[in-house]
């Protein structure tokens, strides 16, 4: 029976169930999906847990609730079983008391809040909910199970804003040549990435992995470079000196930056734009014509280094102020570049990084040759440029203080060879924060400046929302992310905790909500200070938790709801296209997970438990009117043809996904074709071509005569001088190192040091912390939510270091530690102990602590011992100190390792 995997970004994946008298017995590919699916139908090992996962005896399997009303790690919660009609009914009084009182609380807050789990992966198997929450009004999303601080948080941002990229990769059936920071693509990049990046070995691509430890990606690379952890940017600094000071500019792609970029832009020395005092648009130095011209002026041939006299000009800063200059010098932004980069050589930043000067300028320019700057490639009749060089960024290094210059270098670094968006080069994926999320190349629309138009939240006196509208305050404190669907879930989510606790100066303490909704999350494992965060959490008023199994978060639960998971129930989602990662497909259309078995026990499809909560606050008319609007994936009426659902009764689950079944294939083809639900379970997905030439968004641009906003960020730097009069005008200053960060080049500042600082701010002594602990992903576990299932485990244990504390054996040897002997790391925040493993493919100042472990409650899982980063990493006022503009930080935190009495192996 064909269906899907969706447990990580990375999918959906194609797959079979075999099913024999009702049981499930195994997992096998959809060969249906070869030539269609990038991995051939072939899903990765996470699906293959699956039926394990089904048939788990510690399932929950009725709804219960709490009778204990004192909650917390210590308490016994003294669940019961329940019957559906009880637990529904008790969530529909709180919420219907709710509306009654009103949906916000005193301050503006909403009074029901929904954490879920994973890159919004949860979506692809909850069913009709979103139609529920969307007609229930505001939830707030702001309380994260991860995001922002292990998410590729700062890429999400300034991805979207510069390239439309939620996520960025490289274009591996093209390219020739990736450097990678970290980005563990061999691991994260799913069944696709992995059977990508085979195909371009074998073919001869070089890709060098710059990080602190050998992970599976550095093994399968031709190179590792062990960089000191959170120095990034001093090697991308670097590496662009070499190609902007060392080399001469005509050996970089000189039409890209005059044609595509920002690079011409004459800039003023207040740092803005110099304007034409006519159309206000920026100038540029036309060199037929000896003088300043707007950007888009006809047939000039615009500087791009040097320094021109300006008769007179305007320049547009904060808060609408105009400033008309007369006799000023103008400097191409290309040039400015330059000059930011001059310093940061690559002897300057082998001091930092601890890598050689001479790798350092070997890569840049290993990158620079491979750049086959001037040739072209025609992809589906069109020709474009052809530059198969990339760089790639992993969690930690996009993420967190730093992340601003990696991202901008990363950028920048694709943009001087003309490799942004192009064929071989840098390209991102899919969107969430601009729209349409479903098609990244309909959002490129002309905005400012000849740039692409931004979602930016308002900074303007009139405009700023100076009164959060979530816990996260995201409107209120970070321009870049926007007021969509996904804003919430992309602010500070830490803050969101931390200020529930203690809010800083200024600043009213938000009140918790009244109900929050869990699903597919457990922060109590995922998030940071765990301990810390199970204590927030046991003070939450009324928890209603979709369980599958018991865990450390419902363990807090007043309700928990047993919804059929991955094989027992229905869903219709988006496949193909291009979606996160490495999933460029070259088809798009639909797939769908069916119900290959029945549910066990009394455990209910989500599209039923979504209905039913609709039915009994009252809403069925308004929750049945959104899915028709499409919020269960697509309208339901459309241009000749109309499959509605009636909007004054409960409809049935199958019936609900048969008329979306109907829409989808009439939407994709224009009505020429309608497959209904039996068709697609019996075929598993329906696709149409999807055109190379959308992979990229280079055409989009040229189509529309649009620049990217690359190198120079005016834009940046006029919303965080807007950001900091309002924030100083109501007295707010604890995040004006954050403000510091709006820079149109940005300068290197020691990240590092912000770690050691961190320690001192603790009470903390930095040398009682000598060493760096960072973790890495496991590819078999699905960030935790597979955890409590043996195969993932005895798959994952053929992998070095699964469930230890990764060490350089020199090291370890030094303070005697042997291999196999439990220790423990502490850091000021706590400690966590697990076994060693003693490598040589480690910094001897880093250990590495693989995965999110350390459960107390979840079954099978809580008896592996395994240690966790996160009992490590501080979630308190420190963590403020730590939090970069976007309102990210990063997994990473100073340690220190001892052996333990009695701890030998």
């Amino acid at each position: 029976m064909p269906t899907y995997c969706y447990n990580c970004v990375a999918g959906p994946d194609l797959m079979t169930v075999v099913v024999e008298d009702g049981v499930a017995l195994h997992v096998e590919p959809n060969h249906a999906g070869t030539g269609i699916h990038p991995a051939d139908g072939r899903p990765c090992v996470k699906a293959y847990g699956l039926v394990q996962k089904t048939y788990n005896p510690n399932r929950v399997l009725t709804p219960m609730k709490r009778t204990n009303p004192l909650k917390g790690k210590d308490q016994d919660p003294g669940f019961v079983p329940i019957t559906w009609d009880e637990a529904l009914d008790a969530v529909a009084a709180r919420l219907n008391d709710i509306r009654a009182r009103g949906l916000l609380d005193e301050a503006g807050l909403p009074r029901v809040a929904a954490t879920f789990g994973h890159g919004g992966t949860p979506a692809s198997y909850m069913g009709t909910l979103p139609a529920f929450l969307a007609a229930w009004g505001p939830i707030d999303y702001s309380l994260g199970s991860g995001q922002g601080v292990k998410c590729t948080h700062s890429e999400h941002l300034y991805g979207e804003f510069w390239h439309r990229a939620f996520t960025v990769c490289s274009d591996t059936v093209n390219t020739r040549y990736i450097v990678s920071f970290g980005a563990n693509v061999e691991v994260t990049g799913g069944v696709c990435a992995v059977r990508r990046h085979a195909d371009a070995r074998i073919r001869g691509i070089k890709r060098v992995q710059v990080e602190p430890h050998l992970s599976v990606t550095a093994g399968c690379s031709a190179e590792w470079v062990p960089i000191k952890p959170k120095t990034d940017p001093a090697f991308m600094f670097a590496m662009l000196n070499v190609l902007l000071c060392e080399t001469p500019l005509e050996r970089l792609d000189v039409e890209f930056l005059k044609d595509r970029t920002n690079s011409p832009y004459l800039v003023g020395p207040d740092g803005y734009y110099l304007r034409d005092p006519e159309t206000a648009k920026p100038l540029m130095w036309d060199t037929r014509s000896g003088a300043p011209v707007p950007f888009d002026h006809p047939g000039a041939v615009p500087a791009l280094a040097g320094a021109y006299p300006i008769a007179a000009a305007l320049a547009h800063k904060a808060d609408g102020e105009v400033v008309r200059h007369q006799a000023v010098t103008g400097r191409p932004s290309l040039a400015l570049t330059v000059e930011a980069m001059r310093s940061y050589t690559p002897e300057w930043a082998a001091r930092l990084c601890d890598v050689p000067a001479a790798t350092i300028r070997r890569v840049a320019l290993e990158y620079l040759d491979n750049a086959c700057i001037g040739q072209t490639m025609e992809v589906d009749g069109r020709v474009l440029p052809y530059r198969p060089v990339a760089v790639a960024l992993g969690k930690t290094v996009n993420n967190g203080w730093g992340a601003f210059e990696c991202c901008w270098a990363r950028t920048v670094l694709a943009t001087v060879v003309g490799a942004l968006e192009v064929p071989g080069g840098t390209l991102g994926t899919t969107v969430r924060i601009n729209r349409p999320h479903e098609n990244r190349l309909a959002t490129v629309k002309p905005g400012e400046d000849g740039f692409m138009a931004c979602n930016f939240n308002p900074t303007s006196p009139d405009k700023w929302i100076s009164k959060p509208t979530g816990r996260n305050a995201h409107r209120t404190l970070v321009p870049h992310v926007g007021n969509g669907p996904w804003s919430q879930a992309l602010g500070p989510t830490h803050l969101a905790w931390m200020f529930m606790r203690e809010a800083p100066d200024n600043w009213p303490k938000p009140a918790m909500p009244e109900i929050w909704f869990a699903y597919r999350t457990n922060p109590a494992i995922s998030f940071w200070e765990i301990e810390r965060l199970a204590d927030t959490i046991a003070h939450m008023p009324f928890i209603v938790a979709f369980a599958y199994t018991m865990d450390e978060t419902n363990h807090m639960a007043d309700i928990l709801l047993p919804e059929a998971t991955d094989l027992e129930s229905t869903q219709l989602i988006r496949a193909g296209g291009t979606k996160f990662v490495e999933q460029h497909w070259e088809h798009q259309g639909y797939v769908l997970r069916q119900k290959v078995v029945e549910p066990q026990g009394e455990a209910r499809d989500f599209t039923w438990i979504s209905t039913e909560l609709a039915r009994r606050t009252g809403l069925l008319k308004e929750y049945n009117e959104r899915l028709n609007r499409g919020l269960a994936l697509v309208p339901l009426k459309g241009e000749g043809y109309d499959f509605s659902l009636p909007t004054d009764r409960a409809n049935e689950p199958e019936a609900i996904w048969d008329a979306v079944c109907k829409a989808a294939s009439a939407e994709m083809t224009g009505g020429a074709e309608i497959k209904d639900l039996e068709w697609m379970k019996e075929n598993g997905f329906f696709v149409k071509p999807f055109k190379r030439t959308d992979w990229y968004l280079y055409p989009s641009l040229a189509d529309q005569g649009l620049r990217f906003e690359l190198p120079y960020q005016e834009r940046l730097l006029r919303i965080g001088e807007e950001l900091g009069r309002r924030l100083h005008e109501q007295g707010i200053t604890w995040w004006d190192e954050q403000l510091g960060e709006y820079q149109a080049l940005p300068q290197w500042h020691h990240v590092p040091d912000r770690w050691t600082e961190a320690v001192i701010a603790s009470g903390g002594d930095p040398d009682d912390y000598p060493l760096w602990g960072i973790t890495t992903k496991s590819m078999q576990y699905s960030t935790g939510s597979n955890s409590g299932i043996p195969l993932m485990n005895e798959v994952a244990g053929n992998m070095r270091g699964h469930g230890r504390i990764i060490m350089n054996a020199g090291a370890a040897r030094k303070m005697g530690i042997v291999q196999g002997e439990k220790v423990e790391v502490r850091s000021t925040t706590g400690f966590t102990r697990g076994q060693v493993e003693l490598v040589q493919g480690c910094r001897p100042d880093t250990i590495v602590i693989p995965g999110q472990f350390q459960h107390w409650k979840t079954p099978y899982a809580k008896d592996l011992g395994y240690p966790s980063l996160n009992a490590l990493t501080p979630l308190s006022e420190t963590t403020l100190a730590l939090t970069d503009a976007t309102g990210s930080g990063a997994d990473i935190v100073r340690v220190a390792i001892h052996r333990i009495e009695g701890g030998a192996p």
